[in-house]
């Protein structure tokens, strides 16, 4: 079951051309790579801003093009900033980490699987949902290293260059997710705590359908966790709410959205059977030191029993 609305505002502006972000606020822009959003904050200039987030792998250039069209040739970011570091949220960071010189800021629990020390839990492809979540076990887990550009976010809530910003710890779709907010206009920053799509479903992630939805199921480990998180967010009572899948919402109906799917999240948002549902992964800070077993799934079956027709024909076909 979803919360789903009609009458959803967007919070941002009309398509760009030419690969430049799509504005929310004088200061917040975002780009969507493939599926999932990269946020630039800050102003024009050399190390005025930060980026959030570093989309999916290959999408350097794309993200370092935006840049420039945003602020300027040449202008670099002060840091890079991450809700967490699942594949699709830290694919361009080889690239731009080291073209720009920056720093990589993350919740103190996320850096077991950013500096190679851990892999994140394995994702879980039964928990229904769509072609998305049912290819999941093809994702890359990690780990993935970084090396010392990764460092811990301040522990009293500040967020690096970014005055007037707190980081809220926001675990369950990963161990150290955080989210990003700021009181004086109530933008918040979700990462994957919550989604704007259906994330699940690669129709919903095509047409960018607007629904208010729970984290991507097939990489939420920890449900009681991801409940916690959104009960959180939901108490800011955000005016904009951009998210690390799909548009960024504003407004009375996404607050409403948002207010359901934290009163109502096991019905609307944990997935009916699946890997994590009732046994959690755990975590410390080290990493991953438990995950439950395995749920059998027939996608790997399927596809060895098509490569095995393959090569069966390609066999038959040689001998004649």
């Amino acid at each position: 079951m979803q919360v789903t609305a009609p009458t959803f505002e967007s919070a941002a502006s009309t398509a760009t051309d030419g690969g430049e972000p799509r504005p929310v606020l004088d200061d917040l822009a975002y780009l969507c790579t493939v599926m999932v959003n990269v946020f630039f904050v800050g102003g024009p200039g050399d190390r005025n801003w930060v980026l959030v987030d570093a989309g999916m792998p290959g999408s350097a250039h794309r993200i370092a093009h935006a840049a420039e069209n945003r602020f300027g040739a040449g202008s670099r970011p002060s840091a890079i900033i991450l809700t967490h570091g699942h594949f699709d949220h830290v694919g361009g960071l080889p690239t731009l980490a080291d073209s720009w010189d920056v720093p990589i800021y993350a919740h103190r629990m996320e850096l077991p699987y950013l500096t190679g020390r851990s892999p994140y839990p394995p994702p879980d492809p039964t928990v229904g949902g769509g072609l998305l979540a049912y290819l999941s076990w093809l994702y890359p887990q990690g780990p993935f290293d970084f090396g010392d550009r990764v460092r811990p976010l301040p522990e009293d809530g500040t967020v690096p260059n970014l005055p007037g910003w707190r980081w809220v710890a926001t675990p369950g779709h990963s161990p150290g997710h955080v989210s990003f907010f700021r009181e004086a206009d109530r933008t918040l920053i979700a990462g994957d705590a919550f989604v704007t799509t259906k994330q699940e479903s690669a129709l919903s992630v095509l047409t960018q359908h607007e629904e208010i939805h729970g984290p991507p199921k097939y990489f939420t480990p920890d449900w009681e966790s991801a409940a916690r998180s959104v009960r959180d967010l939901a108490d800011l009572h955000p005016e904009i709410a951009a998210t690390g899948h799909g548009i960024p919402l504003r407004g009375e109906p996404m607050r409403a959205g948002l207010d359901a799917l934290a009163r109502e999240f096991k019905t609307r948002a944990v997935p009916a059977h699946g890997r994590y549902v009732g046994h959690p992964a755990i975590a410390d800070d080290g990493g991953i030191v438990y995950v439950p077993p395995d749920v059998p799934h027939e996608m790997p079956v399927l596809l060895g029993l098509a490569a095995g027709i393959l090569a069966g024909a390609a066999i038959t076909r040689s001998r004649r």
